[in-house]
């Protein structure tokens, strides 16, 4: 009996572990034009729902430009580059949203921020799968519904329904 009780929980533990991470979501920054000059990141960002668990991938040309992240909304405003917490420019940049918000991003390359290279996230606390904009929207508020997103939803899916057939097996025992 305690065997039955020690397995059920394990697969319950996994189940929830499992489907904590099918439910985040990557929002490619910019949609399908990525950190771009040519972006309009503020519509692109009221168009998408953060939580927390998400990830912002910036996509872009190394070398052309940068990711900055700003300390506070004054810093932002006035693209004042000086005050950073962070700055990456792999081409290739993520970052975790790993709590509620608001978060502060610009280009790090002299005047793109001043020409709107810049984005506002406001990150929600739950723990509910995020709502990327949908494809029916403009190209540039569109979000990665890439196929890892895919994998992650079956996978999430797979580890729910062993989760459930594992009780269903387990059930009787247990009483």
């Amino acid at each position: 009996m305690e065997n039955y009780r020690a397995i059920f929980f394990t697969v319950l533990s996994l189940v929830c572990f499992v489907g904590k991470q099918a439910s985040a979501a990557q929002h490619a920054v910019g949609g399908s034009q990525g950190w771009d000059e040519s972006t309009d990141f503020s519509s692109w960002a009221s168009a998408q729902k953060f939580k927390v668990g998400d990830q912002l991938v910036f996509k872009y040309s190394s070398g052309l430009h940068s990711v900055v992240e700003l300390g506070s909304e004054s810093a932002y405003k006035s693209c004042d580059l000086g005050s950073s917490l962070d700055s990456m420019s792999t081409g290739n940049d993520v970052v975790k949203l790993g709590k509620p918000g608001t978060r502060f991003f610009a280009c790090g390359t002299a005047g793109h921020c001043g020409q709107g290279m810049k984005v506002k996230i406001t990150v929600e606390s739950g723990s509910a799968a995020s709502t990327p904009a949908s494809p029916s929207t403009s190209s540039s508020s569109s979000s990665s519904s890439s196929s890892s997103d895919a994998v992650q939803s079956v996978v999430g899916s797979m580890a729910l329904l062993v989760g459930v057939l594992s009780l269903s097996l387990l059930m009787p025992q247990l009483v």
